[in-house]
């Protein structure tokens, strides 16, 4: 059975959870073994893709008034509200052949051990490609991928409850008059865990289910592990960039 580090970082601010996750990323070398990590933001946050602009997307004032981060990825994709979820990334080199070289296929698969935590949870979940995670037709996780440095690293959301007013007071649109109306086709489109099950779960409920998602579908004995020195570090480091300026208004 092949051996996963499974690290559950609790919460952090928007900077350190995606420098985190790059760290992780570029001190993987081939042999060494996969990484699970499972992470909440503190404060709420505003992740955007990597080929967005932060004015075009973000409310940035609204987001002062609110306390909210703002963040840019290293994954491309649409403008994230991050609350009350659960995130998950997955970090594994490309030629250990867990996932395929194809795109597609490697969202599948991965987002597979999502779907099986869900199911843990008793709910029926399917992957939409070709990101999407869907219950009842709804959405309830998006995901994005990066390959870099031949290293692979996903990450995604599991919604715990959806806030869309909220999400919207922050997020732009591209015709105001519209807002409304898409607000409400928002609303219509998206789920969470507890709309879906009518329970509430602690953050461990999830992390105990997603774990078991991810041991099912890779076949894979999850070891409960801590960041490395270095990758603390590179951290730290890297927490400088996605705190910056010069990288959030890249574009």
């Amino acid at each position: 059975m092949n051996e996963f580090r499974l690290l559950c970082t609790g919460f952090s601010d928007a900077a350190t959870n995606m420098a985190t996750d790059e760290a992780i990323m570029r001190l993987h070398k081939n042999g060494d073994k996969p990484v699970v990590r499972f992470y909440g933001w503190k404060p709420h946050a505003v992740s955007i893709g990597y080929f967005q602009g932060i004015n075009e997307e973000v409310d940035l004032e609204k987001a002062k008034e609110l306390d909210c981060d703002v963040v840019r990825r290293i994954t491309g994709g649409g403008a994230v509200f991050h609350e009350k979820e659960l995130t998950y990334s997955f970090v594994c080199s490309e030629e250990s052949k867990l996932v395929s070289k194809n795109i597609l296929e490697s969202y599948g698969k991965i987002c597979g051990a999502i779907v099986a935590g869900l199911n843990e949870l008793n709910v029926k979940a399917d992957f939409v490609p070709l990101n999407d995670i869907i219950v009842n037709g709804k959405k309830i996780s998006g995901n994005a991928q990066t390959r870099r440095g031949g290293n692979i690293l996903q990450h995604g959301t599991l919604l715990l409850e959806v806030g869309v007013d909220k999400m919207f007071s922050l997020l732009k649109v591209p015709d105001e008059k519209m807002k409304g109306k898409i607000i409400e086709s928002v609303k219509q489109r998206v789920t969470s865990l507890e709309f879906e099950t009518k329970r509430q779960y602690s953050f461990r409920d999830m992390e105990d289910a997603m774990a078991a998602g991810f041991k099912k579908t890779f076949g894979a004995k999850l070891v409960p592990s801590e960041l490395t020195a270095e990758e603390k570090t590179l951290a730290q480091e890297l927490r400088e960039k996605f705190a910056g300026k010069e990288w959030n208004y890249l574009r």
